[in-house]
């Protein structure tokens, strides 16, 4: 017997990253660089959508993602952060993350880093919103190497470097090409 009501589409899990030439992501517990543009545009991305994240990515963090459900993964049962949501396991935070979109009925879950929890979602993931970075900095931290034979990008902006920007970028949209995802 049908209620009549059609099940939600699973959520997209989109990796939201800004990426040095050089695969950097990090250094020292912050970014690379100063970006106010990235920021801004990380904010639209992110806005009203579950937020997922490691421990030290949420340390870095000048305070909680607001308008944003924060989920933080850790394996430090001690470690507590007020107004965010801890996750002991990938599984346990995606499934906070989906009952967070559906919820609120949005179609994106979105995993903001760092390099272990990009690491562990990629083959699960569908989208890739890359800011690239035109630099290649020093770092300590990396994404993870991507096969762009299973990626295809849906949409390039190239900015010049604004007034509170350290190197010009360009916005990326990466699709996971069909049939390809894990």
């Amino acid at each position: 017997m049908s209620s009549g009501r059609q099940a939600a589409a699973e959520p997209v899990i989109a990796l939201v990253v800004a990426m040095g030439e050089n695969g950097a992501i990090g250094r020292g517990g912050d970014l690379p660089w100063r970006l106010s543009s990235d920021l801004r545009q990380f904010r639209k991305i992110t806005m009203g959508k579950p937020v997922l994240m490691g421990r030290r990515t949420f340390k870095s963090l000048p305070r909680v993602l607001d308008g944003r459900l924060n989920i933080v993964l850790t394996r430090d049962r001690g470690f507590v952060a007020p107004d965010a949501v801890m996750a002991r396991s990938l599984e346990e935070g995606l499934a906070e993350a989906r009952r967070s979109a559906e919820r609120t009925g949005v179609d994106e879950i979105v995993v903001i880093g760092g390099e272990d929890v990009f690491r562990a979602v990629l083959p699960a993931a569908s989208r890739i919103y890359l800011t690239e970075v035109h630099a290649s900095p020093q770092a300590d931290t990396w994404f993870p190497e991507i096969d762009r034979g299973e990626w295809r990008e849906v949409s390039r902006e190239r900015h010049a470097a604004g007034p509170k920007d350290d190197h010009a970028f360009s916005f990326v949209v990466l699709e996971r090409a069909h049939g390809t995802s894990a």
